[in-house]
């Protein structure tokens, strides 16, 4: 393991990644420009975004990562202060937390995947992990041609805020795809991470030895699968979360005939037969999946501009929709909101996850727009532990 400017240092240092539900410092997030993925009109997205922006920053602190353009630098510049004087208004005072717009050029706006993890030592300190990215695949089954910028995400982050880093470079990872309790446990998927375009010369006790050895884990839970349709090869933090140690939600359908029961059935039946890194039973809570799959339409069809070399999409392609893919901020929760034909599904989602989470304010994100980007709310954030 190399660690970057301060030279060497032990491998087994004490540093581990933190749960989500812990504390942060803030949020590091991507302002959306790339028309394959939002559109010639961004207007939906932007309105999801600016909603999580919001929320984020009455909460904790804000890292906008914006492309070096001129235009686009000033649009977000509007576009956030608009937010913060919002945040003013509402709040009957003085911005509390710091919106920091970040000139870094990136390819797309999946913080989750790009931006470091950080990993947090006993004495609170942190340092970034960065790790190799080739969009979900590189040249096996990646979703665009180029991804230099992207991949040049976490080592750029880090020197702009001073943050000491590991480079893991080649080992491809994206932070979408683990989930931790904080607490030794680590939690991935056996189809994202066994798939032949992340490390294919690696056997899987060679990738959980990186795993253990970058993020501090004890114990790698290998779920077989993820969310049906998932772009990314199924990532886990769209179909299970840990809400503490030993504890996960569990994306859900109780319909045979739907393609995602068997992959939920399948991580269901593993985590029943598993432990975690202490010996803890896991509790799992099913989180059900809309009840109306959301489908690629031809509006949404005609507002998308491909570059060449980018994974396209067709009308009536279903979407990787599941509420699984929150995000945990300060003293709340960020959820996927669909609406239409889901505000059941999305009033159940959100009265589950409040009953887990009677100390949390429960706060539902209009997301649709985000979900024909790729991904949803846990795709587009990436936490700075406090």
């Amino acid at each position: 393991m190399k660690i970057t400017r301060k030279g060497a240092l032990p491998i087994n240092d004490g540093f581990r990644m933190q749960a989500e539900f812990d504390r942060h410092e803030g949020t590091i997030m991507i302002y959306p420009t790339r028309p394959g993925s939002w559109g010639k009109d961004r207007s939906g997205a932007l309105a999801s975004f600016g909603m999580i922006f919001y929320e984020i920053l009455k909460r904790e602190d804000l890292y906008l990562l914006v492309p070096n353009n001129p235009l686009y630098y000033a649009e977000a510049k509007e576009f956030t202060d608009l937010i913060a004087r919002k945040i003013c208004t509402d709040c009957g005072g003085r911005l509390d937390h710091a919106m920091n717009l970040i000139k870094i050029d990136t390819d797309d706006s999946w913080a989750r995947d790009v931006a470091p993890i950080f990993v947090s030592g006993k004495d609170g300190s942190k340092r970034g992990v960065n790790f190799g990215f080739n969009a979900w695949g590189g040249e096996f089954d990646g979703l665009y041609a180029s991804w230099d910028k992207d991949n040049a995400v976490p080592e750029k982050f880090c020197d702009f805020c001073g943050y000491e880093y590991y480079d893991a470079e080649p080992f491809i990872l994206e932070g979408g795809s683990v989930h931790t309790d904080g607490d030794g446990t680590l939690m991935v998927t056996e189809s994202c991470l066994l798939s032949k375009g992340r490390n294919p010369s690696l056997s899987k006790e060679q990738i959980e030895e990186k795993l253990k050895t970058y993020l501090g884990a004890e114990k790698v839970l290998w779920l077989p699968r993820g969310i049906y349709n998932d772009e990314t090869n199924e990532h886990v933090d769209n179909v299970c979360a840990f809400t503490k140690p030993g504890e996960v939600v569990l994306a859900w359908t109780d319909n045979k005939n739907d393609p995602q029961y068997e992959l939920s059935k399948a991580s269901y039946d593993y985590l029943m037969g598993k432990t975690d890194a202490k010996g803890r039973k896991i509790k799992i809570r099913k989180l059900p999946i809309p009840d109306v799959p959301v489908l690629i339409n031809e509006d949404n069809l005609a507002n998308y501009v491909f570059e060449d070399g980018e994974d396209e999409r067709s009308v009536g392609e279903r979407l990787a929709a599941s509420y699984v893919n929150y995000y945990y901020i300060n003293g709340a929760l960020l959820v996927p909101q669909f609406g239409g034909a889901n505000k059941e599904s999305d009033k159940r989602a959100l009265d589950i996850l409040k009953d887990i989470h009677p100390d949390r304010e429960v706060v539902g994100i209009p997301a649709t727009d985000i979900l024909l980007g790729g991904g949803n709310i846990h795709c587009i954030t990436q936490q700075i532990p406090e």
